[in-house]
């Protein structure tokens, strides 16, 4: 019986990382085509974000399955919560994704990045394709030291989104209100998605060692 579950729980992780590739690949679908005002990319990329919507009903079914029929103890335990929360972690990543790729599809045929902050965003999609990334590997190898570096990754997500802002409602912005608006909340949606991707690497540390991340750290620094 302990064999079983430990089976199901080997897949469910498995799950998690291809739901974390998912993430990845509609970020960066979502991106080029915020990018290049495309519509058929921009359709594309909604199209894998219901996907990974559909991967979470399915994820968390598989989660409360094994709470509930396989009673699980100590790090099982520790486990199987850990993975209902990196499903909503990994969801909410698909959906802020989805959010991107509905801003090109809202302002076609015109581009929603003006040309003066196009380099800010394209390193705002870089860094997002790039957490994910590391992301998937944390859930594959849930090596500490690894999950921790989601946090530096994210420090330059901030100061894009940072830069991104101060842009915007700098006085000589003169791209207009909408572009502005759109900015914004682009800006937001780039910055959460990477807030969860550290969250999943964080979770991971959970899982993996059952100490808190920054208790974690501090022993990967002495």
């Amino acid at each position: 019986m302990r064999t079983r579950f430990h089976d199901n729980l080997d897949e469910l992780a498995t799950r998690l990382h291809a739901m974390c590739v998912l993430d990845r690949t509609a970020v960066a679908t979502a991106t080029q085509a915020l990018l290049d005002a495309d519509l058929e990319q921009a359709q594309n990329a909604i199209t894998l974000c219901g996907r990974i919507a559909e991967m979470r009903e399915c994820n968390e079914h598989a989660a409360v399955t094994l709470l509930a029929l396989q009673a699980p103890v100590a790090s099982e335990l520790r486990q199987v919560v850990s993975a209902l929360q990196l499903v909503a972690d990994l969801a909410r990543m698909g959906g802020l994704a989805n959010h991107i790729a509905r801003v090109t599809r809202l302002r076609h045929p015109a581009c929603a990045v003006p040309e003066s902050v196009r380099p800010i965003v394209a390193r705002m999609g870089a860094a997002a394709i790039a957490m994910a990334t590391s992301a998937a590997a944390v859930l594959i190898s849930r090596d500490p030291d690894e999950a921790t570096h989601l946090a530096t990754q994210d420090d330059l997500m901030d100061e894009l989104h940072r830069s991104l802002l101060d842009a915007v409602v700098a006085p000589d912005w003169s791209d207009g209100v909408t572009p502005a608006v759109d900015l914004a909340l682009l800006a937001g949606y780039y910055e959460r998605f990477a807030d969860h991707a550290v969250r999943v690497g964080h979770r991971t540390i959970f899982i993996a060692t059952g100490h808190s991340p920054d208790r974690v750290a501090t022993r990967l620094s002495a």
